[in-house]
């Protein structure tokens, strides 16, 4: 019997798995996902869901099998280094004389690894889940688990997170809240992007929101801005600006600010498609948890995605839309701005 490539913590993206598929192929082996990304393993949902709802239910009668602790934690096999076998340093750069774009450079908001993952989780159950539901949408205050980094590049999983939580000694509705965005909401992007080739372009919009917005398609826009002014934070809006320094500062955005961010650049391009090709250019390359199947699902959210229609207005037509009015009632719009005014100030260095 041939051995397998064992490949581990499946990201269901076109091109990675293409370069699994090629490289089972070409050492004549059969392949082998360990789906470690989620909780419930994708492939046990069968094709695309269209709604939290209907992969809710799905997902729970499955939690109970695959939300447990591992029963064998400790590897049974100890490894050995081979003779003469060599280590990196830690400051070495495997990357040098690659051809990379570095322009982007690195930040200081987030330092990597498991352990720092681990202590953020520490900090996120004891400090601030027992008034997560509370406080998850207000980008001025220091309320979510800023854990997508570390799921991205697998630095903790999802059942690590899962299990933490659960356990936390807060009221059920804090823990469920949290829960429904990361078993739910999460594992929903990532049945979208296994199901649907076009999860980074508008095709894999919904019917109704295609419709209704090309029916607005001629609608005046009240600005239009470049990806250039966009990258640059150069609109009239300060709090969109904000939010847009926050992501390029120190990698990462508020979920909220993140939607409210993306209905702008709908909002302010001359088509749809423009606006997410910018949306996605941006994401991918100043966020640290870019490129990820939560980020595609959640941009493409802005255009209709796992949603429903909304009351008609102007350019979005039935798309749900956001203002800045709505953001000034909702959040502390001036402790935000004060905020990533402290973050930029220090270079970095605010969390």
């Amino acid at each position: 019997m041939k051995p397998a490539l064992v490949i581990g913590d499946e990201n269901p993206m076109r091109e990675p798995e293409r370069w699994r598929v090629m490289a089972a192929q070409k050492l004549g082996v059969p392949l082998w996902t360990v789906d470690s990304d989620v909780i419930v393993p994708s492939h046990m949902i069968e094709k695309e869901q269209y709604a939290a709802f209907h992969i809710r239910r799905k997902l729970d009668a499955q939690l109970d099998r695959f939300l447990t602790k591992s029963a064998n934690r400790t590897a049974r096999v100890k490894w050995r280094a081979r003779a003469g076998l060599q280590s990196l340093s830690l400051d070495t750069d495997i990357t040098e004389g690659w051809p990379l774009n570095r322009d982007v450079g690195p930040v200081s908001t987030f330092k990597g690894g498991s352990k720092e993952a681990m202590r953020l989780l520490r900090e996120f159950t004891q400090n601030k889940l027992a008034h997560y539901a509370q406080r998850r949408n207000h980008p001025e205050l220091d309320g979510t688990s800023r854990l997508s980094p570390y799921l991205h590049f697998g630095h903790i999983s999802t059942l690590t997170v899962a299990l933490a939580v659960r356990s936390a000694d807060v009221p059920r509705e804090q823990k469920e809240s949290f829960l429904s965005e990361l078993l739910v909401w999460r594992e929903l992007a990532v049945n979208f992007v296994r199901h649907n080739p076009n999860y980074d372009n508008f095709e894999s919009g919904e019917k109704w929101a295609h419709r209704t917005l090309a029916e607005h398609a001629q609608d005046l826009r009240p600005y239009l801005y470049s990806q250039r002014q966009l990258d640059a934070a150069e609109t009239h809006d300060a709090l969109w600006n904000a939010a847009q320094r926050q992501m390029v500062t120190g990698g990462w955005m508020h979920n909220y600010m993140r939607m409210y961010w993306g209905k702008k650049i709908l909002e302010w391009s001359r088509t749809p498609e423009e606006a997410l090709a910018t949306m996605i250019h941006l994401h991918d390359r100043y966020a640290l948890d870019g490129q990820d199947p939560n980020t595609y699902a959640n941009i493409l959210w802005c255009f209709g995605l796992h949603d429903r229609p909304w009351p008609e207005r102007p350019v979005y037509g039935s798309v749900r839309s956001m203002s800045r009015a709505g953001m000034d009632r909702k959040t502390d719009v001036a402790a935000y701005l004060e905020e990533i005014a402290r973050l930029e100030r220090s270079g970095g260095e605010a969390a």
